[in-house]
């Protein structure tokens, strides 16, 4: 008798159990139909994350995971986001710098037609042509832009002598440093630190710094050259007229310009040129504004 107690007490436990089990089941059954209809109904732009009505270590896990895409999905919408606002921009800007040196010439144009002076007629031809010439500097830009930012640009670095690449790109703007007054001073710990870089595209960085600091500097630049570890930078500084309207985290962004430098004749890719040509190169760019001058640094690997 006892054993049959014992055995129906058992058999009863068992089926207690099962019941459990069963009820368990069910919840969790029903808890991921609910994940299920939420997620399908859920709104393409929602950052709600998943919260579970029934807890267990699997569907914590599932939650966990769930979160983790979602949060992905929501950054890379973000990033989409601040993509497409960047773009609408840049084509804001480049339309504003295309129209305003075409409708400058048109207007020469227009002046030379109606004038019959020889004289004024030739001048107002030559306004016309410096402004088709500045657009023609910002189309070039843009190609040169165009192959930097190419992400199968592959380059081939080897050993580059520093110093004398800077002195020809120096060389080369002596009438634009002439004309100014102006006498950029170098110091350079190593006058035969070399480099891993592509000559040309060197060159193309140094010439782009050179141009920025003749374009916005209101005093001859200061060239340095050191050495850091396995790196070598370069840096180049020089006072500017508004360094308050120098946005120094933006330097490197396509189409960047100061507010101050709005009017003027840049395309605002110049930097933009440096930092894709260096991070093929495998260097890096840098820019600051203190107390009252711009300092463009760049390095790259020591050879």
């Amino acid at each position: 008798m006892t054993a049959d107690v014992g055995s129906l007490a058992l058999i009863a436990v068992l089926v207690a159990a099962l019941l459990i089990a069963l009820v368990v089941m069910v919840r969790r059954d029903r808890e991921l139909v609910r994940i299920a209809e939420e997620l399908d109904l859920r709104a393409p732009d929602s950052n709600a994350r998943i919260a579970l009505e029934v807890r267990s270590a699997g569907l914590e896990g599932l939650a966990r995971a769930l979160n983790r895409e979602l949060d992905r999905e929501r950054d890379r919408r973000i990033a989409d986001r601040a993509a497409q606002a960047s773009f609408q921009q840049d084509l804001a800007s480049l339309s504003h710098d295309i129209r305003t040196p075409l409708a400058g010439a048109q207007g020469y144009l227009q002046l030379a037609q109606r004038t019959a002076e020889q004289a004024e007629r030739e001048r107002y031809t030559e306004a016309a042509i410096e402004r088709l010439s500045s657009m023609r500097t910002l189309v070039d830009g843009l190609f040169e832009y165009a192959k930097a930012a190419d992400p199968a640009l592959a380059l081939n670095v080897e050993p580059v002598a520093l110093l004398p690449v800077l002195s020809d790109v120096l060389v080369s703007f002596y009438p634009q440093f002439t004309a100014r007054g102006w006498e950029p001073s170098i110091v350079c710990e190593d006058e035969d630190v070399q480099v891993l870089a592509e000559t040309s595209s060197l060159t193309r960085v140094l010439t782009n710094l050179v141009n920025n600091a003749l374009r916005y500097g209101s005093d001859a630049p200061s060239i340095e050259i050191a050495s850091m570890g396995g790196r070598v930078s370069l840096s180049i500084s020089n006072p500017v007229e508004q360094p308050d309207a120098i946005d120094a985290g933006r330097l490197f962004d396509r189409f960047y310009k100061s507010d101050a430098a709005r009017t003027g004749e840049g395309s605002g890719l110049g930097l933009a040129i440096v930092a894709r040509l260096l991070d093929a190169m495998s260097g890096e760019a840098h820019g600051e504004v203190a107390d009252g001058s711009l300092t463009v640094r760049i390095s790259l690997p020591r050879a």
